[in-house]
Order: structure tokens, then sequence, then C-alpha cells
């Protein structure tokens, strides 16, 4: 099973199992990760906003339009920023590591 790295707001890294098929922000909720995800995964707000390392930014999905649109409301925006709804875990993303926005990061 992949894995996958949160950085919390307090600079932890929690690295948990994430089911081939669920989203970023599902994989946050199952292990209580402080992110949001107020709409439900259904791109229509940016509470589930992330920051993902560069070494595996280049990996992900290509953004589109629409989660572009919705980033531009997210608090802390970065240049890896993407929303946790929108990143599916797969075998190619063991290992990932993402922090919530705000968190001290040393990459």
């Amino acid at each position: 099973m992949p894995k996958l790295t949160f950085i919390e707001k307090d600079g932890n890294a929690l690295k948990v199992d994430a089911p081939n098929g669920l989203s970023v922000m599902e994989v946050s909720h199952k292990h209580g990760v402080d992110i949001e995800g107020a709409c439900g995964g259904c791109l229509s707000c940016a509470t589930c906003h992330v920051v993902v390392h560069p070494d595996w930014f280049g990996k992900l999905e290509d953004i589109t339009e629409d989660e572009e649109d919705m980033l531009d409301l997210a608090f802390d925006l970065e240049k890896t920023s993407r929303l946790g709804c929108q990143i599916i875990v797969n075998d190619d993303l063991d290992g990932i590591v993402v922090a919530l926005p705000g968190a001290p990061k040393d990459w």
C-alpha cells in the first residue's frame, strides 16, 4: 500500500498508509489530519489546499482550470500548491510528501 507523509502545521511529519484510489483529502480525514474539505471533494472550495513537495509536484496529473480557479481562493498559496481532493493516490505516488498551508518546511 502506498505511503503518504503529511507535514502538519506544527512541523511534525505524519507518515500514513494511503490506499489506492483515495484522494489526499480522504486520506487526511482517515488519519485525523487537519484538512477541512468543506465541499467533500467536489472541487467547489479550497479548504483541502496542500503544498506538494517539489520532488513530487511534477509527478502529479496536470492541474485543471477549475482547480486553478479554486486555488486562487486558497490561503498561503505556494508554487506547488494543489487541492488535496484532486490528488488521487496510486502506486506511482508511493512516498509523496504534502504540507498543510503555513506548516514549516525544510525543502
